[in-house]
């Protein structure tokens, strides 16, 4: 995707501003900036014009710089300061987006003072999961409005990893593939009860009781999801099968054959895995079975600023053994765990694409600053799936002594 052109753009900046003149220590701030982040084939081409970093034969892109002030703003607040100028428009990016963050994203990030201070910068705010806290969360990012996300995402509303049983499959093909790979997953049978946790814009849990005949009792805590998802289930006549309940999952009751939760985990914070373990320890019968779906990582590291700030308050994303967490103080064995990382890269590359298309009509309802916001939210994103920062990992678990487990994995690939 190309640079595109602005009220925020960087020429018409140059035109109405004076600025001081690029001296040594620009030159030299920028020489540290590229290699604080291992020294990618990235330049940086300051206010004058003039460059500093790898040469246009190796280049990717380019990284604009407004002004000082943008560039000691990068040292100072670093990922936040990034993505706050490139919203402002203080930061232009020459070439293709996506590959140019990809390219930063796997630079190598040696140690050093400028590293040290902007890491201690970036650190998140620390969040408290309490219930007011995640309802203000969830509110910030899932409450923009329905139409708003209709824009750019598939029929169903999916707002999670599609799964594409070939590239080239549209993207209603792959969420619909995806709802049924999690009910295989889970071995859902016509008359089961399934807990689901988190449950967006109902989906999951319509296809459940749609295609499979299960009833399904689903949690959500942002209102106008829920509002929308009843009244899907009502046009669809299963509002008899399925009950979505504006609250916290905690408050859930009842036994289950089966929990599931798509997307949720990283808006519970560590601290409340054990929790959330217990919710599912109370809820599954004794061959009960689960899912949990999430963005996780490779390592555990803080999640970025700029994301946790601006788009997702008191996210993290976990590793495999921090997912592990939830089940282990319950006897929860793992059965099964699949990554389906670059799966979601290609998710991501539908939505921003047809957020795109829509651009000027997200601009008319917001304005320009929230837009090139969500556009460096999803290509960020990609480049973090496709450079592995950003894994997606699907876990399968039952209780550790169950004997209502699967011989072999022909049940995924089976029709039935």
């Amino acid at each position: 995707m190309e640079s595109h052109g602005t009220p925020y753009d960087l020429e018409s900046l140059e035109t109405q501003t004076a600025r001081p003149r690029v001296g040594a220590f620009d030159r030299w701030i920028a020489r540290k900036l590229l290699a604080a982040r291992g020294n990618p084939p990235v330049p940086i081409r300051l206010w004058d014009g003039s460059e500093v970093g790898p040469g246009a034969e190796t280049a990717v892109g380019r990284l604009r710089i407004a002004d000082r002030s943008t560039l000691l703003r990068l040292v100072a607040q670093g990922e936040l300061g990034f993505g706050d100028a490139y919203s402002e428009g203080k930061i232009e990016i020459d070439g293709d987006l996506v590959q140019t963050l990809t390219a930063l994203f796997n630079a190598a990030e040696p140690k050093g003072w400028l590293t040290r201070l902007m890491t201690r910068r970036n650190r998140p705010r620390a969040h408290t999961h309490t219930l007011g806290g995640s309802r203000e969360s969830i509110h910030h990012h899932y409450d923009l409005g329905n139409d708003f996300y209709a824009l750019w995402l598939d029929a169903a509303m999916v707002y999670t990893c599609a799964y594409f049983p070939t590239p080239t499959v549209s993207l209603e093909e792959a969420q619909e593939a995806k709802l049924e790979h999690v009910c295989r997953k889970i071995r859902l049978r016509k008359g089961e009860r399934v807990l689901e946790a988190g449950c967006g814009w109902g989906a999951l849990a319509l296809y459940m009781a749609r295609r499979h005949g299960a009833r399904v009792t689903a949690f959500n805590i942002s209102r106008e999801q829920i509002a929308y998802a009843r009244e899907q289930a009502e046009r669809q006549g299963i509002g008899s099968l399925v009950e979505f309940v504006e609250d916290d999952y905690h408050n859930a009751h009842g036994r289950y054959d089966a929990f599931v939760s798509v997307g949720m985990l990283e808006h519970v914070g560590p601290e409340n895995y054990e929790a959330l373990g217990r919710v599912i320890d109370r809820s599954l019968h004794a061959d009960g079975r689960g899912l949990i779906h999430s963005i996780g990582r490779p390592q555990s590291v803080p999640m970025n600023r700029w994301i946790e700030r601006r788009i997702f308050p008191g996210s993290y994303c976990p590793t495999l053994s921090e997912m592990a967490r939830v089940l282990e103080p319950w006897n929860l064995g793992v059965l099964d765990i699949e990554n389906l990382r670059l799966h979601y890269a290609k998710t991501l590359e539908h939505w921003l694409e047809r957020f795109e298309n829509n651009a000027d009509q997200v601009r008319a309802r917001f304005d320009e600053r929230f837009v090139r916001t969500w556009r460096l939210y999803l290509a960020g994103s990609i480049a973090a799936f496709l450079s592995g920062s950003f894994q997606l990992f699907q876990l399968v678990f039952a209780r550790a002594g169950s004997h209502a487990v699967p011989w072999t994995r022909e049940y995924l690939y089976t029709q039935s």
